[in-house]
């Protein structure tokens, strides 16, 4: 039962993650600079300490009993994962949306499962898993197997988004008039997908919050098993680096583009637009907060983050296949996109399974 309810909490965080972005498309009048910051102010400053609050009372004691090197450090991962976040629109527009999606998102799921591994194998933790580990265990070889299977889902899927994007766009410079640059692209979509992935090595930069947490939940609720709630506190600390990060460019963008008038443009529907980023918002943050009730069920090592960007993956997927963004499309593409999806599908049982042994 511990191992089904971690992959239904990384289930949900999958479909929080793919769907969040919806309530942004209902947005009318605003740039995308303002929609984001607004959306974001509530997944990365509102959102966070409030969940922490309901959830571990003593939060803000843990973080002001955290020493500064931890705190800096989730910080620090914080602002990387919010520079690969910015850069991804970079890869997607020099290598286009199918392409650079995939690349981006296989290396995320790849550096963000196996790095965290191969540090604590160079620099052996208890209680830590190691690369090692996984490759002389069985059931870490069939979780390693899992993530090949994964990142082959991945590519089929990238291989039938470019197949559509050569039937559907006609323009030669690829999606939004943006030019194809395969080595500039490829370079760019490295960088995001490794900076993405810093998610991960925060939560795991942050743990000893996370585990104060657990242990005085525990010490109140005996043979009760882990506490679902506890990386509550450490996302606030990881996100503050987001924040910063996405909000400078944001405000740049405001600044160069003239687009402060948004917040108040009376021409535009204030009050829906402002519901519709804070709705967008929290859905965004619920992701992680599923992710973290589901690492509470299955550990913090390589399957838990496997299983977090193989969810996100193929729920975007679905979507696009339910919203008939594949309509009108080779029978060859749209087999492919079916495969890609079913290989994801094949490894998230894979990576379950493993985890049962």
């Amino acid at each position: 039962m511990q191992l089904l309810a971690g992959v239904f909490f990384h289930f949900l965080g999958g479909v929080a993650s793919g769907s969040f972005y919806v309530p942004y498309k209902k947005v009318k009048g605003w740039a995308w600079e303002s929609l984001w910051i607004v959306g974001g102010l509530f997944s990365w400053l509102i959102v966070p300490p409030i969940a922490a609050w309901l959830t571990i009372p003593d939060f803000a004691d843990i973080i002001r009993q955290t020493n500064a090197t931890t705190l800096g450090y989730t910080y620090l991962f914080g602002v990387l994962w919010g520079i690969g976040g910015l850069t991804y629109g970079l890869g997607v527009r020099y290598l286009g949306v199918g392409l650079g999606s995939s690349i981006m998102l296989g290396l995320t799921m790849v550096f963000g499962s196996l790095i965290p591994s191969i540090y604590y194998q160079l620099n052996p933790t208890i209680g830590k898993e190691s690369f090692g580990h996984y490759l002389n265990t069985r059931w870490g070889l069939i979780m390693l197997a899992g993530l090949a299977i994964c990142v082959l889902g991945v590519v089929l899927c990238g291989k039938a988004a470019v197949l559509k994007d050569k039937e559907l766009v006609k323009d030669k410079k690829g999606e939004g008039g943006t030019e194809y640059k395969f080595g500039l692209g490829l370079t760019v979509a490295i960088v995001a997908g490794i900076l993405s992935a810093c998610f991960n090595f925060g939560i795991e930069a942050g743990k000893s919050m996370a585990t104060v947490a657990n242990d005085i939940w525990k010490a109140g609720n005996i043979d009760k098993g882990e506490f679902l709630f506890q990386n509550n506190v450490t996302y606030i600390v990881l996100l503050w680096g987001g924040l910063t990060t996405n909000f400078l460019w944001c405000f740049l963008l405001n600044l160069k583009n003239k687009t402060f008038k948004d917040y108040t443009n009376k021409a535009t529907p204030l009050k829906t637009n402002y519901l519709l980023c804070a709705l967008a918002g929290t859905t965004w943050y619920l992701q992680f907060f599923f992710y973290g009730m589901g690492e509470s069920k299955m550990g913090n090592g390589a399957s838990s983050w496997i299983l977090h960007m193989a969810f996100i993956i193929l729920i975007a997927n679905l979507w696009g296949v339910l919203l008939k963004e594949w309509k009108g499309v080779s029978r060859k593409a749209y087999s492919t996109i079916i495969m890609g999806i079913m290989f994801i599908i094949i490894a998230v049982l894979v990576v379950g399974f493993s985890k049962s042994l």
